[in-house]
């Protein structure tokens, strides 16, 4: 898994990056080994934390954004919104494949005479 801070105008402490990398575990054990991670983190004007971060797998682009005044709860909020977002979309796939095993098997007749 690849992962990329950027950091517009500022620099994260140890602490605070081995933070993110912890939570950051929740999202991976949902995605392909093979993803990239991008955690964007700035601060605006006003003190407040912008954190956005981009999960690239090799067929969706899941992405989530927050504005907090710490970087510790734009994060977690973050986080919880793409598992959100990738809990939906795998919820959608599997739905969709048994919908249309049913209606393979709606459409499937036997013969009487077969043996089985």
């Amino acid at each position: 898994m690849n992962t990329r801070f950027l950091l517009k105008g500022m620099t994260l402490d140890e602490r605070t990056r081995e933070y993110i990398e912890k939570r950051l575990t929740r999202i991976e054990k949902l995605i392909d080994p093979v993803s990239e991670l991008e955690i964007e983190v700035d601060r605006d004007k006003k003190g407040k934390f912008r954190v956005e971060i981009t999960v690239k797998t090799p067929h969706n682009l899941y992405r989530a954004e927050e504005t907090t005044e710490s970087v510790e709860g734009s994060t977690d909020m973050t986080i919880d919104e793409l598992e959100a977002q990738i809990a939906k979309k795998k919820n959608k796939n599997r739905d969709l494949k048994l919908r249309g095993n049913r209606s393979i098997k709606k459409k499937l007749v036997v013969d009487e005479a077969a043996r089985f």
